[in-house]
């Protein structure tokens, strides 16, 4: 007559399980966490070519007269945005620390309103602490309606401290279409004006 099996094995598997549910839940959550602490690191060291937000121009700030930087300028557009989108300027030299105005152009040729947002990104990467966005169209999203075209404003300065080594930095920005995000937060809006008069 055959023996019961002890309950310690089953008691042990149970445990193994859990343990592997929880590493799976932990892996999953840690995920979602590692996209804004990827943003907030690139942010604070410029790896991976993201520029910083609006830059408070210093009155301090002095003219490298005897040095030239190249900067260049391009333009893309993201999944599914059919704006024509480019630089009016492609490349221009400036002297590290005078501020410098350039423009982009940006036409709605589709049937429809749409809302845009620019997405910038510097090359190389180690000249994202020394170029500052005094005035950036992509701080705001920019609506056009169809068939509206207009020239978006960049206002930058480019470091004196940038290392010498760095003769040449190179801005692109891609535009996406952020339509949808628009209405959804402008209906949301529109739902709290109307909760709160009401």
């Amino acid at each position: 007559m055959a023996e019961p099996q002890p309950q310690h094995g089953k008691r042990s598997n149970g445990r193994v399980i859990a343990w592997c549910m929880a590493g799976v839940v932990g892996m999953f959550a840690f995920g979602f966490a590692l996209v804004p602490l990827y943003d907030v690191f690139c942010e604070i060291t410029g790896i991976n070519g993201k520029t910083a937000g609006r830059y408070e121009a210093q009155v301090t700030n002095q003219v490298d007269a005897n040095r030239t930087v190249t900067v260049q300028f391009l333009a893309s557009n993201g999944p599914g945005m059919s704006w024509e989108f480019r630089p009016v300027t492609r490349s221009i030299k400036v002297h590290p620390g005078e501020p410098v105005t350039v423009n982009f152009y940006a036409e709605n040729g589709s049937d429809q309103a749409m809302v845009g947002q620019a997405v910038p990104s510097l090359s190389p990467a180690e000249g994202t602490l020394y170029f500052h966005k005094t005035e950036c169209f992509c701080f705001n999203q920019q609506p056009l309606e169809a068939g509206e075209s207009t020239e978006m404003p960049l206002v930058f300065i480019v470091d004196p401290e940038l290392p010498e080594h760095i003769t040449k930095l190179t801005l692109s920005y891609t535009l996406y279409d952020q339509s949808q995000k628009a209405e959804v937060s402008g209906a949301a809006g529109a739902a709290k004006t109307t909760n709160n008069n009401g």
